[in-house]
């Protein structure tokens, strides 16, 4: 009896354990960057892009970020540009350059003044008649964002690139993700003018 237990512990102490996430390891920023060369032609070196139609990367929450990833992998997302970079890029890959671009420092954007009035009311109130919340509700009074319910920060974005989701969730063509679905009905209750006006504003928030 004493031969057979001796066995077993021996036995227990050579069979690796397969628990979710004992053997995997950390995000690593270090490694995100190594990976990011492909992605600098568009989003720039340190994750800011310098053609406003490109996001800002630098600063974004993580897991927002690595959520993007895997729905343009999936094509839950669907951007025949980002397909392709997504497409080759493991979990650990999404998680490491999502880290990297947490880690760099976002350029602030500047607000046109005009746009202020506007903006800053459905921003912080939202537009009630058309059954629009306040931005801020989810993003933030700084646009910041929210990283557990994976809100991403707006703060400081490329307003042409902003506005240019706003119509996208508005028209349908950006679907397919629970943001997008939460999202389209928020631009749905927005006019051309209030969506470059609000663009412009989050452009400047910090």
């Amino acid at each position: 009896m004493k031969h057979t237990l001796l066995l077993l512990s021996l036995l227990s102490l050579s069979i690796p354990s397969f628990a979710a996430g004992e053997n995997s390891a950390a995000p690593s920023a270090e490694a995100g960057k190594a990976k990011s060369a492909a992605c600098a032609a568009c989003h720039g070196a340190d994750g800011n892009s310098a053609n406003p139609a490109w996001p800002k990367l630098a600063g974004q929450h993580a897991s927002y970020l690595a959520g993007q990833l895997a729905a343009f992998k999936s094509n839950a997302r669907v951007n025949a540009l980002m397909a392709g970079q997504a497409a080759a890029l493991s979990d650990a890959d999404m998680q490491d350059l999502a880290a990297y671009y947490a880690a760099q420092k976002q350029t602030p954007g500047v607000a046109d003044p005009a746009s202020v009035e506007v903006a800053e009311k459905i921003w912080r109130g939202g537009k009630p008649d058309a059954a629009v919340p306040a931005c801020a509700a989810c993003h933030g009074p700084s646009g910041l964002g929210n990283a557990g319910a994976m809100y991403p920060q707006l703060s400081g974005q490329h307003a042409p690139y902003t506005a240019s989701s706003l119509r996208a969730y508005r028209d349908g063509s950006r679907a397919g993700t629970d943001q997008a679905r939460m999202m389209s009905q928020v631009a749905n209750g927005l006019s051309d003018s209030e969506i470059d006006a609000l663009a412009s504003y989050i452009s400047g928030l910090h």
